[in-house]
């Protein structure tokens, strides 16, 4: 039977998973269950805890499609070390970078109680590791250094990698350019007013002050509505950078008005 995936923020049941002492039917249904819905969900893996059992039962699927059951699984050993960008259901699509071991063995008991071991490593072994930290009520959460342990809890607050992606708003913009465009052309219209000064005939300057002014408006005109563009990549802090493209066009045709009030008055 498919079962409901538990996801956060709902808690998990228990501290620690209880271990498995009938080999029953109540087993053997929980492993179906497992299997039922890691095939729905398109999973590899489910350790009992993500649908609310008491037991410490792991079911996984390998590369070939095959399910290996694992009831009381313990890690024995282990080497190797390898840091591993993770996801898990009970965080849906919001991933981590984990500390994982590259190699380990375990010991568990199949569903005739008899005894095994298992070694993994690759992906298996991480997906393995996963699963056992269910086992004492955990996530990978708990193996998070304190800075992606941060990193990760602001992904939980925003819902996706996405989010956190675009959480923090950038020093610099592509938009920029198009103001340091602006001023260029406002500092030619500038050193264009000073020459006029020592000049009897500024019609011909009155022309190029005409190109660059309408130049100036075009260029702040594209960066009004390339900038809210590109502020949408930035949900986070759009009201902050909207209200900073609003003022810098602002001030932008502000110093245009002043050059050219002053323009029309000597030229």
């Amino acid at each position: 039977m498919i079962k409901n995936i538990i996801k956060y923020p709902t808690p998990l049941s228990l501290e620690y998973a209880t271990d498995v002492r009938s080999f029953d039917e109540k087993l053997f249904s929980l492993i179906d269950d497992l299997k039922d819905t890691i095939k729905e969900n398109n999973l590899d893996g489910l350790s009992g805890f993500q649908i609310g059992s008491y037991y410490n039962v792991i079911v996984v699927k390998e590369d070939s499609g095959k399910f290996v059951e694992l009831i009381n699984p313990r890690l024995i050993s282990h080497s190797g070390k390898v840091q591993t960008d993770e996801t898990t259901a009970y965080y849906g699509d919001i991933s981590a970078n984990v500390s994982r071991f590259e190699r380990v063995s375990l010991v568990y008991q199949d569903r005739d109680a008899k005894d095994c071991s298992l070694k993994a490593e690759g992906n298996l072994a991480i997906l393995l590791q996963r699963k056992l930290d269910y086992s004492f009520g955990s996530t990978f959460l708990h193996k998070l250094s304190v800075e992606e342990k941060d990193a990760f809890i602001r992904k939980l607050e925003f819902g996706s990698d996405a989010s956190m992606m675009n959480e923090s708003c950038p020093t610099t913009f592509k938009r920029d350019y198009l103001i340091k465009l602006s001023n260029i052309l406002l500092g030619l219209m500038f050193v264009l007013l000073l020459i006029s000064i020592f000049m009897s005939d500024t019609s011909t300057l009155w022309t190029l002050q005409l190109y660059l002014a309408l130049s100036v408006l075009i260029t702040n005109i594209v960066y009004f509505f390339y900038a809210h563009h590109e502020a949408k990549l930035y949900t986070s802090c759009i009201s902050c950078q909207t209200g900073n493209i609003v003022g810098t066009a602002l001030i932008s045709l502000i110093k245009l008005s002043v050059v050219m009030t002053l323009s029309y008055f000597i030229f």
